[in-house]
């Protein structure tokens, strides 16, 4: 009974504390985003606003849902996306400093998507 609390509690944490930190992140472009202002990084030739509007969904969007455990594994794909983005294509010619921080962040969310909320999310309810 015990390990499961702890289980749980993992996942909670494992969820909720890199989805905050990448709030950090998202909150400024999700500003820059609705003051109308467009202006973003194209590393994948779809155009600065498309990009910045995805960027914002996998970066601030999705982190919200995962940090009240709302449909967990879907929320975590388009954050997955986005870090391997800006690891691999944004900062693929950089040296590995430069991309560990979005690979660390994939790998967390890669985690969540297998492993699910954990019983302490909105999914459990």
């Amino acid at each position: 009974m015990k390990n499961n609390i702890l289980i749980h509690l993992g996942l909670a944490l494992l969820r909720i504390v890199p989805a905050a930190f990448m709030l950090t992140h998202g909150l400024p472009k999700f500003q820059k985003l609705i003051s109308g202002n467009t202006e973003f990084v194209n590393p994948l030739g779809i155009g600065q606003a498309p990009s910045l509007f995805l960027t914002v969904i996998g970066e601030f969007i999705c982190p919200i849902l995962l940090i009240i455990g709302f449909k967990t594994r879907w929320a975590a794909i388009p954050t997955v996306i986005t870090m391997l983005v800006a690891g691999l294509v944004y900062h693929g010619a950089d040296p590995f400093g430069k991309k560990e921080l979005a690979l660390l962040y994939a790998t967390i969310f890669i985690v969540v998507f297998l492993l699910g909320p954990g019983k302490y999310s909105v999914d459990r309810k």
